[in-house]
């Protein structure tokens, strides 16, 4: 393994003072508290490896090192990149401002699947989803009112949890949903609430009895977090337990297939791919663009063709069926 030069490696052998750096890094960035945690504790990942090895002078090797390290684990190739990222913005950091090597330069993540991790509800199975659930008490109707939503606007879960009673607006006789969408900092992106999904919001907030305007829209109904903010993986379990009441538990069915479904069912029923990224808000056309594909190939699959052509042909002179 290659070393780093003796008095570069004084500098930062020590995890302790790879703890001090990585402080000053986290109070450098200019970005949310929720992506500090994350570098954080990615960081932290990479430290607890470098003490666990032993590794007291680390290499561009050791970096390759630690990504294979953590693809044994079994991790996903996103989580993998992600922690691949974290580390070589913290070494892009160290060379700018301590002068250090930076050995994590080019080191690529994970090669991502092709597709995406979560797969979308069929048609049956949501409309199997919905009519399951009952709204007959306040948890029924929050239940539906909330996957309902999820189902029909594709937004994220965490914009879900994000939203209060108040974003709920009226524009031009129509109902819009305004949310802080991924990677921005005001509530200045929305999607259009149908009265299909409109309804029984209203009925859920009426049965719910809070009129205030700056409360969740989506309330906790636990005893230890009654009436506060729906967590993520509080919204998940529902979304989960819900599923399994009509017999679906796959781990690639999850709150967030809401968000693929939306989107799928949306060009099913005939939007173009241009209206699916809107609603969804893809910054890149080309994710939308695969769920386009998906569809596209399932529905023309030459396997099928394939099938008519062997039936319909005649045996070969001399060669049984």
């Amino acid at each position: 393994m290659n070393k780093l030069p003796q008095k570069v490696a004084r500098e930062i052998e020590a995890v302790p003072q790879l703890d001090a750096f990585m402080a000053s890094f986290l109070e450098a960035q200019d970005v949310r508290d929720s992506s500090k945690d994350t570098y954080r504790k990615g960081l932290k990942q990479f430290l607890l490896w470098l003490k666990g090895t032993g590794i007291a002078a680390p290499s561009r090797q050791t970096i390759l090192d630690y990504k294979n390290a953590i693809k044994e684990k079994g991790l996903s190739s996103y989580t993998v990149s992600a922690y691949i990222v974290i580390v070589r913005k913290f070494f892009d950091w160290l060379e700018s401002t301590r002068g250090l090597p930076n050995i994590a330069r080019g080191i690529k993540g994970a090669k991502r699947a092709r597709g995406f991790r979560k797969d979308p509800l069929t048609l049956p199975q949501v409309k199997e989803l919905l009519s399951s659930i009952e709204r007959i008490n306040v948890i029924g109707q929050r239940d539906y009112a909330l996957i309902n939503l999820l189902i029909r606007t594709g937004l994220r879960t965490v914009e879900v949890i994000q939203a209060n009673t108040e974003d709920i607006r009226q524009q031009g006789g129509e109902a819009l949903f305004y949310i802080r969408g991924k990677g921005r900092d005001e509530k200045d992106e929305f999607v259009v609430l149908t009265p299909e999904t409109l309804k029984p919001i209203h009925e859920y907030l009426k049965a719910r009895g809070n009129g205030k305007k700056d409360v969740p829209l989506f309330e906790s109904l636990s005893d230890r977090n009654l009436g506060g903010r729906l967590t993520t993986r509080t919204l998940r379990n529902i979304v989960k337990g819900r599923l399994r009441a009509i017999g679906i538990e796959n781990d690639r069915l999850t709150a967030h297939s809401l968000r693929h479904t939306a989107v799928t069912l949306a060009l099913q029923a005939g939007a173009s791919v241009q209206e699916a990224q809107a609603m969804a808000r893809h910054a890149n056309i080309n994710t939308t663009l695969i769920y386009s594909h998906n569809i596209d190939r399932v529905r023309d699959a030459p396997e099928r063709k394939i099938d008519v052509l062997l039936s319909d042909a005649k045996p070969a002179d001399g060669i049984r069926r």
